[in-house]
């Protein structure tokens, strides 16, 4: 069979990682405990541990909606609100699951680089203790935004402390956290744990797992209920070691990490080569692993015949290009050859 082209629509389509793979292999050779009462569940939460801090409680799920709506369904209450930027994977991208499954409303703000700053909140806190409207309790963040750039450890603290001041808590989506991590140069711990957040959904799927994600507790209060809200909201694994195997071998060795900073170096080297071609203009910072251009509607469509990829914003002529961890230079220069075809055909 011939190899597919890499596709630049999203880092979910890439392969699992050998390593990943191998890992699943190995715990495929007996019987054990279900539901996570298993050696392999209980030594990938000690890596979490020795990773995010001593005081973490991690929880595995199956996907990043279900990470996001049972953790933000863990820490409100239905007559409370969420605040999101108006791009958030929980408002745009998961069919209101999250307003349904913990009943509260969500408050999106628009932002040009997907991120949330403490100004923008201030003018939302006015109701508080006010009986006739939806009560602020949680700041969401994505790390890295939808846009593809990426909170600084003082962004994100200043963010927190904000939040904690007005006693808000604040949720970080996580999917891209590896990549936010690779491209600062610092630790997870750094962006979660001693940054403030309380609450993490940690991706896997975007950065190397077959499937699984991963919901992360800085205190331990706050996760007192959550295997209840886990079971009730359809995401408690019965063969969890599956889940568990897979983050321990991304935690193992910095995998992680190595995964990360080849898709950020991926998409860095297709916004260098992109950048000099007339009528292609970079729109957001390169800082993660996404690539936002505009270019012509009609350059962009026959592009898409060889390549798929989404549109984001139609008024702007906006395209997303994404890029991952098995892709190679090769690749790379193969799509811009074609970008470069596509737009000298106009």
């Amino acid at each position: 069979m011939s190899r597919y082209k890499r596709s630049f629509a999203s880092d979910n389509n890439a392969i699992v990682h050998p390593d990943i793979m191998k890992a699943l292999q190995e715990a495929n050779n007996c019987h054990v405990l279900s539901y996570g009462d298993d050696p392999f569940t209980q030594s990938a939460a000690e890596r979490f541990k020795e990773v995010f801090g001593q005081n973490s409680e991690v929880f595995f799920v199956y996907n990043g909606t279900g990470a996001n709506v049972t953790g933000l369904g863990a820490i409100t209450m239905p007559y409370q609100a969420v605040i999101c930027t108006d791009s958030s994977h929980i408002y745009v991208d998961e069919c209101g699951a999250a307003e349904r499954f913990i009943g509260c409303r969500l408050i999106p703000i628009p932002t040009e680089d997907g991120k949330l700053r403490p100004g923008q909140i201030q003018p939302l806190l006015h109701v508080l203790g006010e009986q006739h409207h939806s009560q602020p309790a949680v700041i969401s963040i994505t790390q890295s935004t939808e846009m593809g750039t990426v909170y600084k450890t003082e962004e994100l603290k200043a963010l927190t402390d904000f939040a904690h001041s007005n006693n808000l808590l604040v949720h970080m989506d996580g999917a891209r956290i590896a990549n936010a991590a690779a491209f600062l140069g610092t630790s997870l711990k750094a962006l979660t744990a001693d940054a403030g957040i309380d609450v993490l959904s940690f991706g896997g799927t975007k950065n190397g797992l077959m499937f699984g994600e991963a919901v992360v507790f800085f205190n331990e209060k706050l996760a007192q209920n959550y295997k209840y809200i886990r079971k009730q909201g359809t995401q408690l694994a019965s063969k969890m070691r599956y889940i568990a195997v897979q983050f321990e071998a991304l935690l193992t060795n910095q995998l992680w990490l190595e995964n990360a900073r080849k898709a950020n170096d991926m998409a860095a080297l297709l916004a260098n080569e992109v950048k000099g071609i007339p009528g292609i203009r970079i729109t957001q910072p390169v800082e993660a692993n996404g690539v936002f251009v505009s270019m012509p509607v009609a350059a962009a469509e026959k592009l898409r015949q060889e390549y798929f990829f989404y549109p984001w914003n139609t008024d702007k002529n906006e395209y997303r290009w994404m890029t991952s961890f098995d892709m190679e230079e090769d690749d790379i220069m193969e799509f811009v050859e074609a970008v470069k075809k596509a737009m000298k055909a106009l």
